[in-house]
């Protein structure tokens, strides 16, 4: 059996079916199944058991011998989250839990961190663990994922194997449920479509114009891919980036986004909310040395492709992956 926490999610339930894609059917699902909206990226796929998070544990020590890889991509993944309990129980003290339960029945581990964790990328994009200690996140969310990624890599004890991957700006299908926190694309899909135009936010830093504010786009396609090579592939723990390499405007996927849709572009701007503001990210950029170097040589999507799928293939017709 394979576990996938977070199952419901966007990136875990693409995932499930990559797994199944490749005939993994015995896959058990954790997640919390009260949010109705997330169910419908479950719907059809081969899945051995629902498990609440709240008995996971519970139920891990009654089956731990029929499991062979934990995929632990739940969590709390609202960047605007101030509960810093919140944050701690979800995402830093659950996580701690996972990691002992896979020393205790030697199973290997996947889990979910975030390049939120560089803060404003002063030090750079590196998975060198050596600046862990140093990464400054801007937002409790990136604190919580950054305080696991060092509480892993100072433990003791680790898993046989295990691999944490920094997520950086994952876009695609089954992110229809996440409101504020999807996709630019998905906004401006929606937007496009409501409208005919589409409001980005205004830059507040000198240093970029308008709409030229980068991110490392990232296809959940090609996520996922990793994620399956690295069950296939337990010579290398260690926390890897996810990204493509390439940081690109927002205007560029905002183009494209209008050309998925054979529309004339219409851009405009508003302020960055004040609550996001000063823990905005100008810049992101993967550094992929780490992960080529272990391997992993396939190609990632480039935007425009991955956004001509994403629209034409699943938004355009409300399908799921």
């Amino acid at each position: 059996m394979i576990v996938v926490t977070g199952a419901a999610g966007f990136i875990a339930s693409c995932l499930v079916t990559r797994l199944n894609a490749a005939n993994f059917n015995d896959i058990v699902v954790v997640d919390n199944f009260n949010e109705e909206r997330k169910l419908a990226n479950l719907k059809g796929k081969h899945l051995r058991e629902y498990v609440d998070r709240e008995g996971f544990f519970e139920w891990l020590d009654t089956n731990h011998e029929q499991v062979e890889f934990i995929f632990h991509l739940g969590a709390r993944t609202d960047t605007t989250e101030q509960n810093r309990d919140i944050l701690n129980v979800l995402n830093l003290e659950y996580s701690k839990k996972m990691w002992q339960a896979c020393c205790q029945y030697q199973l290997p581990l996947v889990y979910a961190s975030s390049a939120a964790t560089y803060g404003s990328g002063t030090l750079g994009y590196s998975d060198d663990d050596a600046l862990l200690p140093l990464l400054r996140p801007l937002n409790p969310y990136g604190d919580s994922k950054n305080d696991f990624d060092n509480w892993a890599v100072n433990q003791p004890e680790k898993p046989f194997f295990w691999a944490g991957l920094k997520f950086f700006n994952v876009y695609g299908p089954n992110e229809y449920h996440k409101g504020r926190m999807a996709s630019v694309i998905l906004h401006a899909f929606r937007q496009i479509q409501d409208t005919g135009s589409m409001t980005l936010f205004r830059s507040h830093n000198p240093e970029y114009a308008d709409g030229e504010q980068k991110r490392d786009f990232v296809y959940v396609k090609d996520v996922v891919e990793v994620c399956y090579f690295l069950m296939h592939n337990r010579q290398h723990s260690g926390i890897y980036n996810l990204g493509t390499g390439e940081a690109r405007t927002f205007l560029d996927l905002t183009l494209n986004t209008f050309a998925a849709l054979d529309r004339t572009a219409d851009i405009h701007f508003r302020d960055t909310p004040e609550d996001i503001r000063d823990t905005y990210q100008y810049f992101t950029q993967a550094d992929m040395q780490k992960l080529r170097g272990i391997g992993y040589n396939r190609p990632f999507t480039r935007l425009e492709d991955g956004i001509n799928d994403y629209v034409r293939n699943y938004l355009v017709t409300g399908n799921y992956y």
